[in-house]
């Protein structure tokens, strides 16, 4: 389980590490392509806006991982910057996603190298991911797989 309260204030009061925490899920999750490592850092009713698409709870947002992971063989997503508010309840990030295409948005599986950007602003309560709102350069990503 991942400890979220590394930090203290000037007072000694320990306050969130939440970079720490949005940062671990990317590894444990995408990096070591465990959907059910979400457990450990998701609340049960998690929410995940992803290009406008609402997937809400955790066996859902489960779900939707190991499908997208499915898509993108040998998936690794490297962190470019990530950043939080005053008391840690967002966290901002930016992302490239690395792998090879499976059939990603239902193209013919080639194996091809992908790349694509993102962006995630996490909300964070109690030490755990409640939502995440996440924009990618899917279009893009999706014309060069087209055009190919």
């Amino acid at each position: 389980m991942f400890d979220s309260t590394v930090k203290h204030d000037s007072g000694g009061n320990p306050m969130p590490n939440s970079v720490a925490l949005v940062e671990a899920f990317w590894d444990a999750v995408w990096n070591a392509h465990d959907a059910d490592a979400a457990d450990d850092f998701v609340v049960e009713d998690f929410v995940i806006t992803n290009a406008g698409v609402r997937i809400e709870g955790r066996e859902n947002f489960k779900t939707w991982i190991r499908a997208f992971l499915d898509q993108v063989l040998d998936l690794r997503l490297e962190v470019a910057e990530s950043f939080q508010n005053h008391d840690g309840s967002r966290v901002a990030s930016r992302w490239t996603v690395h792998g090879r295409n499976n059939g990603l948005f239902g193209l013919e599986p080639d194996g091809r190298p992908i790349s694509f950007s993102g962006t995630a602003v996490w909300e964070i309560e109690d030490g755990k991911l409640v939502h995440n709102h996440v924009e990618r350069a899917a279009h893009e990503l999706h014309q060069r797989l087209l055009a190919a």
